[in-house]
């Protein structure tokens, strides 16, 4: 059992950067692809990001290119993701998530263990 906690969310406007955090903890972190998906209200969850055990792929969605950026210390059982130029449009829920898989995912099946989700709101 892997148990999955995101910080970081905020209120912040549009062009503002913001880092998300999220620790899991109960195994052995470093065996475990990690993704960061979102949630809008009245939308579907969706893929923003991933990273492979050793961080050697990481994969983002079209949207998020050039925005985003996932990493991950495996030392510290935490995955980060750095947003920048934040837009109204990024406004949802982050959730974290542990996958099994080596490489990661954009499929919310691949993923195992989830968190809460953490708000961010991004003002216009």
């Amino acid at each position: 059992q892997v148990q999955v906690v995101e910080s970081g969310g905020g209120l912040v406007q549009a062009g503002d950067s913001l880092r998300l955090s999220c620790t899991a903890s109960g195994r052995t972190f470093s065996s475990y692809a990690m993704g960061w998906f979102r949630q809008a209200p009245g939308k579907e969850r969706e893929f923003v990001a991933a990273i492979s055990w050793t961080s050697t792929r990481r994969y983002y969605a079209d949207s998020m290119k050039g925005r985003f950026t996932i990493s991950r210390d495996n030392a510290k059982n935490t995955v980060y993701l750095q947003m920048n130029s934040l837009k109204p449009e990024d406004t949802a829920v982050y959730y974290c998530a542990a996958s099994g898989r080596y490489s990661g995912s954009s499929s919310l099946r691949e993923y195992d263990y989830w968190g809460q989700g953490t708000q961010v709101t991004v003002s216009s």
